[in-house]
């Protein structure tokens, strides 16, 4: 899953006024951002196969350190305690470290059967739906605008960065959905794909930071 978790995101700041939408960015994809750095020193493996499944040319060989059920419950206490430590916001810190959990269960749903349960365990789970484009694109595609639509009425702009900047990130991450399940394979390169991916998610913080700093609660 992709912009579902940035639906997420979006909505959560209902719950965790005080939060950045940045950082609740980073809480549902941190474990997509630490997955790039552990690819780079082959901790974790993956392959790009085109045709892998009918949305996503990646089969995930080895992520159970970013990607397994157990290790979600350790990246959301350690992520959440980080942001307390900074914070002491008690509400802020468990939707963090729940927006951090989630993230497995939001994959749970698109990938094959290659979700680890721990990184003891060989058993692996996924619903597969990433095979169902039709079907992948209505869940994340809902999650997305819906999430969005919660921000977007429980916050105002300030001024025009803060409405137009919103209008550009949601259309950012639309049009990268699109073409993550449209386009070209990426390159089996492991330094360009850690490369093209870190860029990419800057820009996205950048621009969610940015987005927050110049709208209010409504």
């Amino acid at each position: 899953m992709f912009i579902g978790h940035f639906g997420l995101s979006f909505a959560a700041k209902k719950a965790a006024p005080k939060v950045s939408l940045g950082i609740l960015f980073i809480a549902t994809q941190f474990v997509d951002l630490l997955w790039p750095f552990l690819l780079l020193f082959h901790v974790e493996k993956v392959a790009v196969v085109p045709g892998y499944t009918k949305t996503n040319a990646f089969e995930f060989l080895y992520f159970p350190y970013t990607h397994s059920l157990l290790m979600g419950f350790v990246w959301g206490i350690v992520v959440g305690g980080i942001y307390w430590l900074f914070k002491r916001d008690t509400r802020g810190t468990i939707v963090i470290g729940l927006c951090v959990l989630s993230h497995w269960f939001f994959d749970l749903i698109v990938h094959t059967a290659d979700l680890p349960l721990t990184p003891f365990s060989d058993y692996k789970v996924g619903f597969g739906l990433w095979n169902y484009v039709a079907v992948t694109l209505i869940i994340e595609f809902t999650l997305f605008l819906a999430g969005a639509f919660v921000y977007a009425t429980f916050t105002k702009a300030k001024n025009k960065i803060g409405k137009w900047v919103l209008w550009i990130l949601v259309i950012l991450l639309l049009a990268v959905q699109l073409g993550n399940t449209f386009g070209p394979a990426p390159t089996d390169s492991i330094m360009a794909l850690f490369v093209s991916f870190i860029t990419l998610m800057v820009i996205i913080l950048a621009l969610a930071y940015w987005v927050d700093k110049n709208r209010e609660l409504a």
